[in-house]
């Protein structure tokens, strides 16, 4: 019985993810890490194993209703909520680019940047390009000629995602049905800023009745 115990439980590992879930009663995010069991690969069913495993957890916890925001989302929604496909529109031009695309090209560097070329790349060639991992230390970020601190550290990135959200009125409405997000790409050992966080942070802004003018203007939001 030991013996078959053992085989049992080789090659099943553990995992830890953090949840999403936006504060309804005040602005911000509620935190929660869940442990699950992880399937390793990076197939895409192997990842979809991963997210199906990581709700199952939470369901446990009773956390219901929940989005997976990635391309390895079941939901077609959650596929369409991803950096890599939501599209932003670019001030004055009007252009429409990914999240993704938007904010590695805004990056600013110590030796140069922002590389707003990466702008006109799919969001995998911009993730990739080599001067984002030769330029010197992440200083600042200039998006369109408006500049964003580093500080704190997810407050560019949370803006932009939040801003191009609600150029979506149709996904804003879609949101709501959800209690809570996941991504499970992300880790916060290795990461900073997190798409699902962002979903979750403009959910909470929406149930307290944020204008979207109020979000557009950087220093409000920070506020």
């Amino acid at each position: 019985f030991l013996g078959l115990e053992l085989i049992i439980n080789i090659g099943v590992s553990m995992a830890i993810r953090k949840i999403f879930i936006p504060d309804q009663t005040r602005i911000g995010v509620i935190e929660k890490q869940v442990e699950f069991q992880w399937h390793p690969g990076l197939s895409f069913s192997q990842k979809q194993k991963s997210v199906q495993s990581l709700h199952d957890a939470c369901k446990h916890l009773g956390i219901e209703n929940i989005l997976e925001i990635s391309t390895k989302s079941f939901d077609l929604l959650g596929q369409k909520l991803s950096a890599f496909n939501l599209m932003t529109t670019l001030p004055k031009t009007n252009k429409k680019i990914t999240i993704e695309s938007a904010f590695q090209g805004s990056k600013v560097f110590e030796k140069s940047g922002p590389y707003t070329d990466i702008y006109e790349k799919k969001s995998i060639e911009a993730k990739k390009d080599i001067r984002l991992k030769t330029s010197g230390n992440l200083c600042s970020f200039d998006f369109c000629g408006q500049k964003f601190s580093i500080k704190p550290k997810t407050f560019f990135y949370d803006w932009l995602y939040v801003n191009a959200l609600f150029q979506h009125k149709d996904y804003l409405e879609q949101i709501k049905k959800f209690n809570a997000f996941t991504d499970i790409e992300f880790n916060d050992v290795k990461s900073i800023n997190c798409q699902a966080r962002s979903v979750a942070l403009c959910l909470s802004l929406l149930c307290n009745n944020i204008s979207e003018k109020s979000i557009q203007k950087s220093e409000e939001f920070y506020d």
